[in-house]
């Protein structure tokens, strides 16, 4: 029963790293309704910025904070250059999420021209083990949920109390009304697909701190445990992709106590699969209803 506790605890911390990610993912969706598989090459660029920073000496936390910045601004070019001209195009839904994987293709082969397919590591320590009943849990473990859960408080905060946020929640209710009402659209988009790839920088450079090596196939991999949590949530829906990243972190840890570490992310593409089949709208409907992808 400990080992179980304690595999939960460390559910938390993962649900925690793919939070950051899931909720950038479902902020993009509830704004411009793309599904925006591409944030997985976002995880592997972010994660590699941070590397390469990191070789120079940098600390890996300095670090994380640069390469979140770096993918927040490449993820607005992406949108303007690549996304948008499309969508002006009348491309469908699904036309668009296939542009998402060519552009996840594209960025993690560039990635790996430039660093090469072999596993790489950060620099920094770990810290000491700390111990709450049956929990271990390190410095860095406790220090990226910190961040993690600091982060979805910000994100609430945003949304709910500021005059941005609730500009945001007008969009991606209906774009045509919000703009309308004065609210400046394209600046809304802008600023939520800054957000989005600051969040998901944050989250691969977390990924690869928890991970201990990765490469550049690591996008690629925790992609179904982001599209799991956000789905499960209710796309479209921050606080559903939090509730989400939660059931689904604890699962693929459990999975690896219980089974073992190579079916972890089994655990998370099963959920995928259960809630399509039984509750495609997720747990928190609203967008996912109101878009038509879900009835």
């Amino acid at each position: 029963m400990s080992l179980v506790i304690e595999a939960a605890g460390f559910g938390v911390v993962t649900a925690g790293v793919v939070a950051l990610a899931a909720v950038g993912f479902t902020l993009q969706f509830a704004i411009t309704n793309i599904f925006n598989v591409a944030v997985g090459s976002q995880l592997t660029l972010a994660a590699f910025i941070a590397y390469a920073l990191n070789r120079t000496g940098v600390s890996i936390w300095y670090a994380m904070i640069a390469a979140g910045l770096f993918t927040g601004v490449t993820s607005v070019l992406l949108n303007r250059m690549i996304f948008q001209p499309f969508l002006r195009r009348g491309t469908s839904f699904f036309g668009l999420v296939v542009v998402g994987i060519a552009l996840l293709l594209i960025i993690q082969f560039s990635s790996q021209a430039i660093w090469g397919a072999s596993f790489v590591s950060y620099q920094f320590n770990a810290g000491g083990v700390f111990k709450w009943g049956p929990l271990l849990l390190n410095r860095t473990s406790l220090i990226l949920l910190g961040i993690a859960a600091g982060t979805m408080v910000a994100v609430h905060l945003l949304l709910t109390y500021t005059r941005f946020g609730k500009s945001m929640r007008a969009t991606a209710a209906d774009p045509e009304l919000a703009s309308s009402c004065g609210i400046r659209i394209q600046l809304v988009t802008d600023a939520t697909w800054f957000l989005a790839g600051m969040l998901s920088g944050l989250g691969g450079v977390a990924f690869g701190m928890t991970l201990g090596a990765f490469s550049v196939s690591m996008g690629s991999t925790f992609l179904v445990i982001i599209v799991a949590a956000a789905i499960l949530g209710g796309v479209g829906q921050a606080y559903g992709a939090m509730l989400g990243a939660l059931v689904v972190g604890i699962a693929t840890e459990e999975t690896s106590l219980l089974v073992s570490s190579a079916y972890s992310q089994v655990a998370a593409f099963i959920i995928l699969i259960l809630v399509l089949v039984v509750r495609p709208e997720g747990i928190l409907p609203g967008v996912a209803r109101y878009r038509g992808i879900a009835t």
